[in-house]
């Protein structure tokens, strides 16, 4: 889409513009990951946060049966970080290995560079299409993934509802404006009475999208999904769009393609999804919970002995990022979608 060949867009079309614009877009055409970037995701902030995770991926495989060919997709992949250090982590797991095929699923070509950079001589293959994976059992891991996919929002006023849209008229000056929709409409489009005990709406069509499709993937093939990712777990929607640049909230409508435009996910939402899917169940806990249950205090613990004060106080540092209930500890929620036959639960 073109700018110039529209003024009025809805809030999901803006938000596609500004992140994904061949051109123009946040995530094309810059990497946000890191000090120098704009935020920092989990895997940037310690090591152990996706060695857990590569724990939960072993025992989830066993789980499976230990099956000879499998699949493990990361969504999304970031800068490459936890790929990598996945990849380091099963060297001592030769028959995992030996079994896993690993591929990233990413829109970005910047990212894809800086990924390929990073990951060089690792056996990963890079996918833009879910429908080009094979039909093997597969894990799905997507930190932070949700939350970067546009959203409408819709708001109800006395009986009416009137979706939310930006006016592009004078870039340097856009504003919102809210105009009026035939819900039932959208409901039918979407298959989903999402008005239901709702005042205010955030819905992300591709988001939901996506989890449906992974979850007919794998109520077909086996496999699991883990979402880790900042949200709420309440029934009623709230606003939570937000931009963020040089790691600080920054307006929604200014500065077109240099923000991180996100939202919180609504996990209430995303386990209703996957309840009327059927043939599926979910777990959901807090980030804190499940790197606990994960053992990752005690792995801090082993492998700050013998090391400095100043290196000992770094990895309690970042570990207290990862875990603080007033910081991502309980902002963050991890999620899982399994088979309805699988009463797998580590870290839940």
């Amino acid at each position: 889409m073109k700018l110039k060949q529209k003024i009025n867009i809805p809030l999901d079309e803006y938000i596609n513009f500004s992140l994904y614009d061949k051109k123009f877009g946040y995530y094309i055409k810059k990497n946000p990951f890191g000090q120098k970037g704009d935020f920092i995701t989990a895997p940037n902030i310690s090591r152990l946060f996706s060695e857990m995770i590569a724990i939960w991926i072993l025992s989830f495989w066993k789980n499976l049966g230990s099956p000879k060919n499998f699949n493990l997709i990361e969504l999304g992949a970031g800068n490459g970080e936890m790929i990598k250090i996945f990849t380091e982590s099963f060297e001592k797991f030769h028959d995992f290995k030996n079994s896993c095929k690993i591929y990233i699923y990413e829109k970005s070509p910047t990212l894809i560079k800086i990924q390929k950079k990073k990951l060089k001589d690792k056996k990963v293959k890079w996918i833009s299409n879910l429908k080009e994976i094979n039909k093997l059992p597969t894990i799905f891991v997507a930190n932070e993934f949700f939350d970067s996919i546009a959203i409408k929002q819709f708001i109800k006023l006395e009986n009416l509802w009137f979706e939310r849209f930006v006016n592009l008229k004078n870039k340097k000056m856009a504003f919102f404006f809210d105009k009026e929709i035939n819900m039932n409409l959208y409901e039918r489009k979407i298959r989903y009475k999402i008005t239901q005990g709702q005042k205010f709406i955030e819905y992300s069509e591709d988001g939901i999208n996506y989890l449906k499709d992974i979850s007919k993937i794998i109520k077909k093939n086996k496999g699991g999904l883990l979402i880790v990712d900042y949200g709420y777990l309440e029934k009623s929607m709230k606003n939570t769009l937000q931009a963020v640049s040089n790691h600080k909230y920054s307006n929604v409508l200014k500065n077109i393609g240099n923000s991180d435009i996100t939202h919180k996910i609504n996990f209430y939402l995303f386990k209703k999804i996957i309840s009327n899917l059927g043939g599926l169940k979910n777990k959901i806990t807090t980030q804190r919970n499940f790197l606990i249950k994960m053992g990752i205090i005690q792995r801090a613990e082993i492998i700050s002995k013998n090391l400095t004060f100043m290196k000992k106080a770094d990895i309690f540092y970042r570990l207290d990022r990862l875990i603080n209930q007033k910081q991502m500890g309980n902002l963050f929620k991890v999620m899982l979608v399994q088979n309805k036959e699988s009463n797998f639960k580590l870290g839940f």
